[in-house]
This record gives structure tokens, sequence and C-alpha cells, in this order.
């Protein structure tokens, strides 16, 4: 509705059927994120949506690229995304290590696979590189890869690939 034009609390209220505190916590969630911004029309509060912003948010989260990562959960039970939501930040960067192996395995491994591509082979620092996304600590990160025989490295620990039977 706010893509038509700005509307008060009152106003989208009204025409979804809910309560002003209900579309009033959703639009604040929306001005969190920078899709929504208000003003003071006395006696009301009217809020806008900012379409720049909208479109900008698209490019970058429903690029090629980005959507794997989105879809990235899909395939789990609801136990699994449990574990993940625990160990996850709304940033999708990992907070805490899990101590079970189970729970290790889906945070470390799982989660961080799809920084890699197969038949690739990175360099220590391409690896550090891209596992910075998920935590500071990479050398745990690169150790549980390995670990868990998802990857592999050389002898002197400068070249990391892949096992190709991951993807």
């Amino acid at each position: 509705m706010l893509a038509h034009g700005p509307r008060s609390v009152e106003d989208l209220a009204a025409a979804l059927d809910l309560d002003s505190s209900t579309v009033s916590h959703h639009l604040k969630r929306l001005s969190r994120v920078g899709l929504v911004s208000a003003r003071a029309e006395r006696p009301y509060s009217v809020s806008a949506l900012d379409l720049d912003r909208l479109h900008v948010m698209a490019r970058e989260h429903l690029a090629a690229e980005a959507l794997p990562r989105l879809a990235g959960d899909a395939d789990l039970g609801a136990a699994d995304r449990k574990v993940l939501s625990t160990f996850l930040g709304d940033d999708r960067r990992i907070t805490a290590f899990p101590s079970q192996q189970k729970k290790k395995y889906l945070v470390l491994v799982r989660h961080t696979l799809q920084a890699f591509e197969p038949a690739v082979v990175y360099d220590e620092a391409q690896v550090n590189e891209r596992l910075a996304r998920f935590n500071d600590d990479t050398a745990r990160l690169r150790r549980s890869l390995v670990d868990f025989g998802f990857m592999r490295r050389d002898r002197d620990g400068g070249r990391y690939w892949l096992l190709e039977e991951v993807r």
C-alpha cells in the first residue's frame, strides 16, 4: 500500500483490518532496515516507502549470485533451522561455536561451504577472506572444513580445495 503513496498508521490498519499497534510494529521493523520513513502530519504520523532503497536492496539480495545463499536453508528441517538460528546472527555470521558434533557440522561446515566452488584451488589468504564472512576465527573454520573431510589442503597448508563429492 505504501508503494502507492504515504499513509498513516490508522489508514493502513483500517485497510488491512489490523490493530494500529500491529501496523506500527511492522512499520518500525521496516524503518530499521531503511525501507520506510515517517513524518508527523498532525494529528497523525505518516509513513512512506523509500522506493530507491527498496530497489537497491532488491538488486543486492536478488542478484543471481545471492539467490543460492537465500535458499541455502530451504532443504533443512525445523530442528536444523533452529540450530542455525541459535548459532548465527541476523547477518548470518557465526556468533558462537557449538560443542556437539552434529551441530558443529551444520554450523561450521555446511553453512560455510557456500563460500567455495568445487574444482577451484584457493590459497590460504583466499580461504581466510571467504571464511571471514562467517566469523573472525578463520583458522578454526578452516580446520573444521578439513577435519570434517569437505576440504583438502596440500602438505604446507598453502593451497585448499573442496572435494568433488561435497556438492
